[in-house]
């Protein structure tokens, strides 16, 4: 709503200030409170044919075509300098209502007079009247310093493409071994942000073409304030259960910020505490950072199922709504390979098969007599098993009772474990689902956090901004995410359910690919150009 109330303003404010400056160039100040007039009269001031004011019905061209008016209208009224320009630009109304202010004259459609100013100089050259050439030259208002073309020219590119990277298109690299054979490790990849529908900026105060960090200093990227609320346009289509998604990391609004990675302040155990030094300091000195939706970590999974399904893991298989799920061709999981004295296989061999240093627990050891944990899709544990009889390769057996599992609850976890799993209910829209101490654990953070309630448990009884509540209504829809390297993922089996405001876009493909996330390691070439959205 605050999009719309802000967008609303600013045209009611530009309107106002079009109104002062439109008698100073012999219009009527009401026209500029009719739509579509004043803009007609807007481009008749500045020297533009009304037929081209078209271009502000085409998405991103209106931008430009906007952006160009504003800067025109300035020029209009004899403001030449750059930072006239960039002040139009970033927010017009008030360029003009300054305008007003400083009792500039109307001087005439710029983009005529400096047609008319650029034939004069074309006659005085073709005519070779020196003289009169350089008198053009150096009376030239519209004449520009090299230093002013470069300025206007980097601007224009790093406005260009923090337009393209916020609302179209968003280049992504793989950091993790997640989605291990979908997608590996230094894959570089296009993301589409207006496949799923373009999500309006919520942060606006940002260094553009940076995330969330600056880096080398560390610091974040942007300021909290001012910001706007959540807003979608249409997509092009919805999520689909077994494609993969990139969105914003749901529990990475507090964050503990180390060399290492991110971690949740919330998800923060023994384990990550003993790994990471750098993290016990944070830690113990509460030094957290708290992230908007938009400027979290940046996470691609495959969504397995959509809003209002129900979900569910026995012995690995993934069921939705009771319906075993097609797997992912290149579904991995964890096995103990134990290798015969009389066999082994080159790393040259395993590249070949995919089966990179990435994808091992303790390294990649395939020799005479050696015990190895690889990470392998179910077509590389039958070439390893045709490398020799003997080669024996067994699935890790992942035990239950794990307490990091989502809902977080060993009550509702303790026997399930990353390959028996559920069951869990997906929230819909619209849906309604009964709430008590037994299920609150499942649903307590999409109701206090993603939809911003004051959520209160006082003895048996559960509040809801202060109401007491047996049952809830979702206000958005949720997906749920999971790794294609199943045992090696961490995702809504540790953190929960995606919401729809969350979600960033659809991956295209992947445009360059080194291996093992390393340049020196050399590039697979197989993978450039291929798809990002495998099944």
């Amino acid at each position: 709503m605050s999009v719309l109330i802000f967008f609303g303003v600013s045209y009611l404010l530009l309107c106002f200030s079009l109104s002062l400056l439109f008698p100073k160039a012999g219009v009527s100040a009401s026209k500029a409170w009719i739509p579509v007039v004043n803009f007609i009269e807007w481009a008749k001031i500045i020297g533009k044919k009304p037929i081209e004011l078209l271009w502000l019905l085409l998405p991103i061209a209106n931008i430009f075509t906007f952006a160009g008016m504003c800067v025109d209208l300035v020029r209009s009224f004899g403001k030449y300098t750059t930072m006239d320009s960039l002040a139009a630009v970033l927010y017009a109304p008030l360029k003009f209502f300054l305008v007003h202010n400083e009792q500039a004259k109307y001087v005439g459609p710029t983009l005529q007079l400096e047609k008319q100013y650029a034939d004069k100089l074309e006659e005085a050259q073709n005519a070779k009247d020196k003289y009169r050439l350089t008198q053009l030259q150096n009376e030239n208002p519209y004449k520009k310093t090299v230093t002013r073309e470069w300025a206007e020219s980097l601007f224009f590119a790093v406005f260009a493409a923090a337009f393209i990277r916020m609302f179209l298109i968003e280049a992504y690299v793989i950091p993790t071994p997640s989605m291990e054979g979908s997608l590996n490790v230094g894959d570089y990849l296009f993301v589409s942000k207006a496949h799923y529908g373009i999500r309006t900026p919520m942060t606006i105060a940002m260094i553009p073409l940076l995330h969330n960090q600056i880096p080398i200093i560390g610091t974040e990227s942007y300021l909290k304030t001012p910001s706007l609320d959540y807003y979608r346009l249409p997509g092009l289509e919805t999520v689909q259960a077994g494609k993969p998604f990139v969105f914003n990391w749901p529990v990475g609004d507090s964050v503990y910020v180390t060399k290492m990675r991110p971690y949740a302040v919330s998800y923060v155990g023994k384990s990550e505490l003993s790994n990471d030094p750098e993290l016990q300091h944070k830690v113990a000195n509460k030094e957290f950072v708290v992230r908007p939706v938009d400027k979290r970590d940046h996470y691609i999974k495959r969504c397995v199922a959509g809003p209002g399904d129900s979900l569910k893991v026995e012995n690995r298989q993934l069921y939705v709504n009771g319906v075993a799920a097609k797997n992912p061709k290149e579904l991995q999981f964890l096995y103990l390979v134990s290798t015969p004295p009389t066999a082994s296989v080159s790393v040259k061999k395993l590249d070949e098969w995919g089966i990179d240093i990435g994808d091992a627990a303790n390294g990649i050891v395939i020799e005479p007599g050696q015990r190895s944990y690889l990470f392998l899709t179910n077509a590389q544990v039958e070439k390893l098993k045709g490398v020799d009889p003997g080669m024996i390769i067994t699935p890790y057996d992942m035990a239950p009772g794990q307490s990091q599992l989502f809902p977080k609850d060993t009550s509702i976890t303790a026997k399930w474990s990353v390959d028996n799993y559920g069951p869990i209910y997906i929230p819909k829209a619209g849906a309604t689902v009964a709430i008590n101490l037994k299920t609150l654990p499942y649903y307590r953070r999409a109701i206090d956090v993603y939809e911003n309630n004051d959520l209160e448990v006082k003895g048996q009884d559960i509040y809801i901004n202060g109401a007491k509540a047996d049952k809830y209504t979702f206000k958005q829809n949720y997906y749920w995410a999971m790794g294609d390297n199943r045992h090696n993922s961490e995702d809504s089996r540790a953190w929960g359910y995606v919401p729809e405001d969350h979600v960033v876009g659809k991956p295209l493909f992947i445009w360059f690919s080194t291996k093992e996330g390393s340049l020196k390691n050399g590039i697979n070439w197989d993978r450039l150009f291929t798809s990002a959205n495998k099944d």
